[in-house]
């Protein structure tokens, strides 16, 4: 019998609350407190749970996950249940202080947003001045702890212009890594799809670039939330008549593009579960039922990880193993999760005349 693929990164919403304003986030993140937060307790108990079972990275993430006070109990109690744990942090409250408290939590990377090579474009997105000057800060003090750290950035119409110079940043800065994410329409990020969101053809030509630089920089790059690149280094891969391989493309060699579900999974700040932060169906709630149930059984789970339900081009795509198609895209432009990703240019072999 097939056995369930294993969760490989699961991101853990523990607050909602956050003090910047981005425009286009996923939590719909404020300031303000939000009732029904798991506890302590209850974090703890779905670790344990988590751990019996499997070995994932635990990506601690928000809203703003340095708000939560026991934050860093809650990754030192990870940490001591055989975990790797990350954290996602918009990097603005990390001073030298918080550095040193997460390097004894045992928290392995760190991501920090930067969206902009400078003030002016950083801070448009993330809706608040001088936010992009306190992140470059909170790098600096980790840099200076010793801690390993990447640079997330969302491209958008905003800042697509930018993203040779966030590489180049990234690099000067010391970044371990540069992931990219294509921006998803959820959350706040629907009220500016229309307006930020890249075409299809400037997508393609993004990943084109992407795969170029991931010849030429020392930085680890990784394409999130953009499942075609998993085509595009396939397609490069044949032009340049080699074949890939975990020692010449590392993870991209031999991972996907949508892992929702199958790999990857979202715990939201009241425990519900989802296939990832973008794609917002509930499979269960660990306060009702364990985490390992859920995955292991949830309908929703399931009817993702069988690529034969993909449906219209995603479907007959040759690539469709490779790639999948972003499901949260899909259930954005149809109400359809196993339905066209609409944001991809390529036309399967089977459908061409």
């Amino acid at each position: 019998m097939k056995q369930d693929p294993v969760p490989r990164l699961i991101f853990w919403e523990l607050t909602k609350e956050c003090n910047l304003n981005c425009i286009h986030c996923r939590a719909e993140a404020q300031s303000a407190r939000f009732e029904g937060e798991l506890s302590f307790e209850e974090i703890r108990r779905v670790t344990d749970d988590i751990a019996s079972r499997y070995n994932p990275i635990l990506v601690l993430t928000g809203g703003e996950p340095l708000y939560r006070g026991d934050v860093f109990r809650i990754a030192s109690h990870a940490r001591d249940r055989g975990l790797r744990t990350a954290l996602a942090t918009n990097g603005t409250l990390i001073d030298e202080s918080i550095s040193r408290n997460i390097k004894a939590a045992g928290i392995q990377r760190v991501s920090i947003s930067l969206d902009g090579i400078e003030a002016s474009s950083h801070d448009g997105f993330r809706g608040i001045p001088g936010s992009f000057g306190s992140a470059l800060r909170g790098i600096a003090h980790l840099r200076n702890a010793g801690i390993e750290f990447q640079i997330n950035t969302t491209i958008s119409r905003r800042n697509v212009g930018e993203i040779q110079g966030i590489m180049n940043l990234a690099e000067q800065i010391g970044a371990k890594a540069l992931h990219i994410f294509m921006l998803v329409p959820v959350g706040c990020g629907v009220e500016i799809a229309e307006s930020d969101m890249i075409s299809k053809d400037t997508y393609e030509e993004v990943l084109n670039w992407f795969y170029d630089k991931s010849k030429e920089t020392s930085l680890e790059l990784k394409a999130t939330c953009a499942p075609h690149y998993y085509r595009i280094i396939r397609q490069r891969a044949r032009e340049e008549g080699r074949s890939l391989s975990f020692e010449t493309d590392g993870m991209n060699a031999v991972t996907r593009g949508c892992l929702a579900g199958t790999g990857v999974c979202f715990i939201s700040h009241r425990g519900d579960v989802q296939p990832c932060g973008y794609l917002p169906l509930v499979a269960g709630n660990v306060r009702e039922r364990s985490f390992v149930a859920l995955w292991e059984e949830a309908p929703l789970f399931r009817e993702l990880r069988d690529l034969e339900n993909l449906t219209g081009k995603c479907g007959r795509c040759e690539y469709k193993t490779f790639c999948a198609g972003c499901r949260a895209r899909a259930y954005h432009e149809s109400g359809d999760y196993l339905s066209d990703e609409p944001y991809c240019v390529y036309l399967p072999a089977r459908m061409r005349c």
